[in-house]
């Protein structure tokens, strides 16, 4: 089933895709992919975009936002057999010197990625169970916290439709699409400065 994964659009329109053998990772549909990016690409998200994939998988949420004009993409995953598959992905595509690969947990990646800070897109698609645990949740604040997303950052975290959408502390949601058991919901960065107390809400804009 996975070998048929394919990019949805842009550059690399219908290019194939590479992923482990197994069921460790469970790929974005295609048909949600294509859905995803449309979204993001009618809001000017995409052209760019420094992008973060948390979860990679197999890369295929990064490797389609290069796809789609992105200016660079840094994917964070832990599993050997998805990083051998998201290696072989970067290098089939030629994206080497757009995608950087950080092997590692994402609950530990907030530090070892402040130094490609701000983001402008946060791809999140965690092992569902990480979201209802909050774990997935837990990990987007930090980041959040931490600096690393852009003023304008969008972040969209995919979960299971049968989940309710999750609080994430720093972040504002925005908008929520369900696709059959899967959902996306779309967060923006908080748009109080948050080294102010909450009271002294007054947006410059």
């Amino acid at each position: 089933m996975h070998s048929s994964m394919r990019i949805t659009g842009g550059s690399f329109r219908s290019r194939p895709l590479r992923a482990p053998r197994g069921s460790a990772t469970r790929p974005t549909s295609d048909r949600v992919r294509e859905a995803l990016f449309g979204i993001l690409a009618s809001s000017g998200a995409i052209e760019g975009a420094r992008v973060l994939d948390l979860y990679a998988g197999t890369g295929a949420l990064a490797l389609e936002a290069l796809s789609r004009g992105a200016a660079s993409a840094t994917l964070v995953e832990t599993s050997r057999e998805a990083l051998a598959a998201i290696r072989a992905n970067v290098a089939a595509l030629g994206v080497g010197d757009r995608a950087r690969v950080v092997p590692c947990d994402v609950r530990a990646a907030t530090r070892r990625l402040a130094s490609f800070a701000p983001f402008d897109l946060l791809l999140a698609d965690p092992p569902w169970a990480l979201v209802d645990s909050g774990d997935a949740v837990r990990a987007l604040a930090e980041m959040a916290a931490a600096g690393l997303l852009s003023a304008e950052a969008l972040v969209v975290l995919e979960h299971a439709s049968r989940s309710s959408v999750p609080h994430v502390d720093g972040l504002e949601e925005v908008d929520t699409r369900a696709y059959g058991d899967t959902t996306l919901t779309f967060y923006k960065t908080g748009i109080l400065d948050r080294t102010r107390p909450k009271d002294a809400s007054s947006p410059s804009e």
